[in-house]
């Protein structure tokens, strides 16, 4: 088995559990407020990578990428997790989905052309998330669905300057370093936050657990390592099969149902997630020069 075919299938798990704590993230957010649930849950992810990955060690070179990076993943979690609050698990996960469709537009600072399927992909993209978002007009909008969109966009980021730094780094010290920036980032926002909860109940330890060992440390390391092999586009690809997952759980775990127009714009969002790379290629061309 080639190192990009074991990369794909890595991947996948990741995708499968970061769809799947959706749920479990949903469930956490009515015994702890965003910000003491990320501080948590990313400081002890950072601290396993450390001891586990880095072996106690953090090389000075990933600091400044580790900083950059973990800003990004930072502002994706807050927003991602601000907006749960006030969305389903599989809304939130579709919306979250979009960053695969923006990925392309985003590598185009990056020396890279846009294939005209990625940039269709993109504009059909949008008509998936206005009927996600928008089922009952303009006064359906709220504070869940914008905040998740923010949170897209910081993930699409994150993945291109991943696959841009991968290259050049360890993913022992890298991965560790982006993670921690995470959890500082979290703690230092506390006293900024609407409100600082935390009621430790089994559901939450639980969900800390689970999110801090695989959603967070093992999944990860796991992609820095796995997009040594695999472009970014090709990533946000296989990512998109996250919002499926998210959904599944939804549905077994807490009966959410999607309306038809909801089904529609989850439908469009995941087609195009698909279709705009399959016709686009595994990743958009380099720019010649």
């Amino acid at each position: 088995m080639s190192r990009r075919t074991k990369a794909d299938i890595l991947l996948v798990m990741n995708s499968f559990i970061w769809g799947v704590t959706f749920v479990i993230v949903k469930g956490a957010l009515e015994d702890a407020s965003p910000f003491p649930f990320l501080s948590l849950r990313f400081i002890f992810a950072g601290l396993l990578m450390w001891i586990f990955l880095g072996r106690g060690r953090v090389e000075r070179r990933v600091l400044a990428p580790g900083l950059l990076l973990g800003t990004f993943l930072f502002a994706g979690y807050a927003f991602q997790t601000w907006g749960l609050t006030a969305t389903t698990p599989s809304k939130s996960a579709f919306i979250t989905g979009f960053s695969v469709i923006l990925v392309p537009v985003i590598s185009l600072w990056h020396g890279y052309r846009m294939r005209v399927a990625n940039a269709f992909g993109a504009g059909l993209g949008v008509w998936g998330l206005y009927f996600l978002v928008l089922p009952s007009g303009l006064a359906g909008v709220h504070r869940g669905y914008l905040f998740t969109l923010f949170g897209a966009i910081a993930f699409a980021i994150h993945i291109v300057l991943v696959g841009v730094h991968t290259r050049r780094f360890s993913f022992l010290h890298f991965a560790p370093a982006q993670i921690l920036v995470v959890g500082a980032l979290a703690t230092l926002a506390l006293p900024v936050g609407p409100t600082w909860v935390v009621h430790w109940t089994g559901r939450l330890v639980f969900a800390l657990s689970v999110t801090a060992v695989f959603a967070t440390g093992l999944a990860f390391a796991i992609q820095v390592w796995a997009q040594q092999y695999t472009p970014p586009a090709h990533t946000a690809l296989i990512f998109a099969l996250e919002p499926v997952f998210a959904a599944l759980a939804s549905r077994l775990v807490t009966g959410e149902r999607m309306g038809g127009k909801v089904l529609l714009g989850s439908g469009l969002i995941l087609a195009v997630m698909v279709i705009s790379e399959l016709w686009g290629g595994a990743a958009p061309a380099p720019v010649e020069g």
